[in-house]
């Protein structure tokens, strides 16, 4: 009930010290057992708040970790020589190949019992879906299929969903034109909720544009102001890119933002039920302060029922 995707995604690990004893009551293998079994490399006795600054006033950087190579040189030139996040498709490297429907519940100590009457059925586009968010949709009562991020939505239409739930997942949402384009398909049409890379690309589908941030959020403590209500939330956030005001229709409005930079972080469509966040409502990790953005999804397709 941990792991949040079938396998660890990160190619990289970095820790002051890593600890030799394992000592959670749950725990079935140590850190670097767990590391070693999925092929990720990682260093420790690094300054990792040192390191925590510097990115802070330089901005995301390109980084190497070499047990072959040792020269710095060679090193340096190595990570400067490796691709940008800017125009990558990195979704087509994390989604699910097929089609599936998801059951798990969550665990006994998060269930809410938000029973609702009905059974909406949700359809999942996965672009790097967090396991946490299909199971809060469970804890609403929810049927769920996941399906690939290249299913095409007449495909998906054909499966009769009462709503559309476009995942987060990693890159540069402007180069994922494919699922862009299918989410066009379905504005107006069915009731819409995005989180993180799905609420940048809904943005892109309604006419919007994107822009990459020197200073990407990260982390389990960014503070969120709701405009309808002026309350802060505090949430949990990792992407590097983010909606570009300048560029948002007039038919979309914001309904978040980021307190610390002032960027966008939630829109909604003034008619349609459709909207987004840029955070993780589900947390798993972080705070739960954002759970109820579930809420009117759900509310929006039992009306429309």
């Amino acid at each position: 009930e941990d792991i949040e995707s079938h396998r660890p995604w990160v190619e990289g690990f970095i820790v002051k010290e890593c600890s030799p004893v394992v000592s959670n009551w749950r725990a079935s293998r140590s850190l670097p057992e767990f590391m070693h079994e999925h092929g990720i490399v990682g260093i420790q006795n690094i300054d990792t708040r040192a390191l925590t600054q510097h990115i802070r006033d330089r901005g995301a950087q390109e980084g190497i970790i070499s047990t072959e190579e040792f020269d710095p040189t060679v090193l340096a030139a190595r990570a400067r020589a490796w691709p940008s996040l800017d125009g990558r498709d990195l979704v087509q490297d994390v989604t699910c190949t097929q089609s599936y429907d998801w059951q798990e519940t969550p665990s006994a100590f998060a269930l809410s019992e938000r029973q609702t009457g009905v059974t909406p059925f949700i359809v999942a586009y996965d672009y790097g879906i967090k396991r946490n968010i299909l199971r809060r949709f469970i804890d609403w009562g929810c049927r769920v299929k996941v399906v690939p991020a290249s299913m095409p939505a007449e495909a998906v239409l054909e499966l009769e969903p009462d709503g559309i739930f476009l995942s987060n997942g990693p890159g540069d949402p402007a180069a994922v034109t494919y699922a862009v384009e299918q989410i066009q398909k379905f504005i107006g049409v069915k009731p819409i909720m995005g989180i993180c890379l799905g609420h940048q690309m809904l943005a892109l589908a309604s006419g919007a544009q994107t822009f990459k941030l020197k200073f990407g959020h990260h982390g389990g403590n960014q503070p969120i102001r709701n405009m309808d209500t002026e309350r802060v939330l505090i949430t949990a956030e990792n992407h590097g890119f983010a909606v570009d005001p300048s560029t948002l229709p007039d038919a979309l409005e914001v309904t978040h933002i980021n307190l610390n930079d002032g960027t966008i972080e939630g829109i909604r469509h003034r008619e349609l039920p459709v909207f987004s966040v840029q955070f993780h409502p589900e947390a798993s990790p972080g705070p739960h302060d954002a759970h109820a953005l579930f809420e009117p999804f759900i509310t929006s397709i039992i009306k429309g029922k």
